[in-house]
């Protein structure tokens, strides 16, 4: 039977509440949510597989690991090969004859690298080489290498995540209010950018005879689901100071499920070589949202 065919029908002070007896079916699908969130998190090309966030300048970028490189890498030949950003944003990388490194699975020399922000339904180019790898992330212009590798630290000395325990009271029934058209949130970033995104509509709950809202974003045209990045007053004490992420369906006749049990950490709790938005204000609530993830315990910033 579908879970949401389980949930009670009494909706007490915006909270969808959970029956007795649906509790534990309730409790087990969060518990395959964190499992299968946990898998993705860990997986050999993670975020926990994130060992490098270097920026590239105008003109060559020499790159490997030996110290004589612009950019020094934490793995892969001492010698990669030179990856030239050209003033137009062209990216040409030519690897060394000895390297060993591969592009999207095939031996090249010379290259034209696609970044993230122009591969459109495709993916970035990804530079391969061991266990390791690279592709071009593009932030407003600024165009920087994302080095992972599946043997990283954080990876392998990963402690798993500390949750609050599950709260159906916080699987809340919210009112949702359609956007105007046009309508934007500006959220900055760790890296100091701010990004405009669309907004498709406003989600209006009740906490403890408290009113609050919360403002969704679509990230990219076509989504199923609309991208919340909120932060309450637990945030820098239990949880990860920047913010949280939680996702959420369309409205279905004006109501929205906010779930905060899945409410969970970005990847900069995890590694500082991520550029995670920040909650904007319109998103800070003044209230302990004790659900979701905690703070990463092997986290050091």
């Amino acid at each position: 039977m579908n879970f949401h065919s389980l949930l009670a029908a009494a909706t007490i002070l915006g909270v969808v509440t959970v029956n007795a007896t649906d509790i534990d079916t309730y409790q087990q699908s969060i518990a395959q949510w964190r499992s299968e969130r946990i898998e993705r998190l860990s997986a050999p090309d993670g975020w926990l597989s994130l060992i490098g966030l270097e920026w590239l300048k105008q003109g060559d970028n020499r790159i490997g690991t030996a110290d004589d490189n612009d950019i020094v890498l934490k793995a892969g030949p001492a010698h990669l090969g030179t990856l030239n950003f050209a003033e137009d944003g062209t990216l040409q990388l030519t690897l060394a004859a000895d390297s060993g490194a591969l592009v999207d699975g095939k031996p090249m020399q010379h290259v034209m690298l696609i970044d993230d922000a122009h591969a459109g339904e495709g993916k970035p180019t990804l530079v391969s080489f061991g266990a390791a790898n690279f592709y071009v992330i593009d932030r407003d212009g600024r165009k920087a290498l994302r080095v992972k590798d599946s043997d990283a630290a954080t990876r392998k000395d990963f402690v798993g995540i500390d949750s609050f325990p599950v709260d159906p009271s916080w699987r809340i029934e919210a009112t949702w209010i359609p956007a105007q058209p046009g309508e934007t949130l500006e959220m900055g970033s760790v890296i100091g950018t701010i990004d405009k995104s669309p907004v498709p509509g406003r989600l209006e709950f009740s906490r403890d005879g408290k009113h609050f809202e919360l403002l969704p974003i679509i990230e990219e045209p076509g989504d199923e689901q609309y991208f919340i990045v909120f932060a309450d007053r637990t945030s820098g004490k239990e949880t990860y100071g920047a913010a949280r992420f939680l996702y959420i369906d369309p409205p279905q006749n004006g109501k929205v499920v906010l779930d905060f049990n899945k409410a969970y950490n970005p990847p900069c709790a995890f590694t500082p070589f991520a550029t995670c938005p920040l909650a904007p204000p319109e998103n800070r609530l003044d209230l302990r949202v004790t659900a979701g993830e905690m703070k990463y315990a092997g986290g050091d910033h």
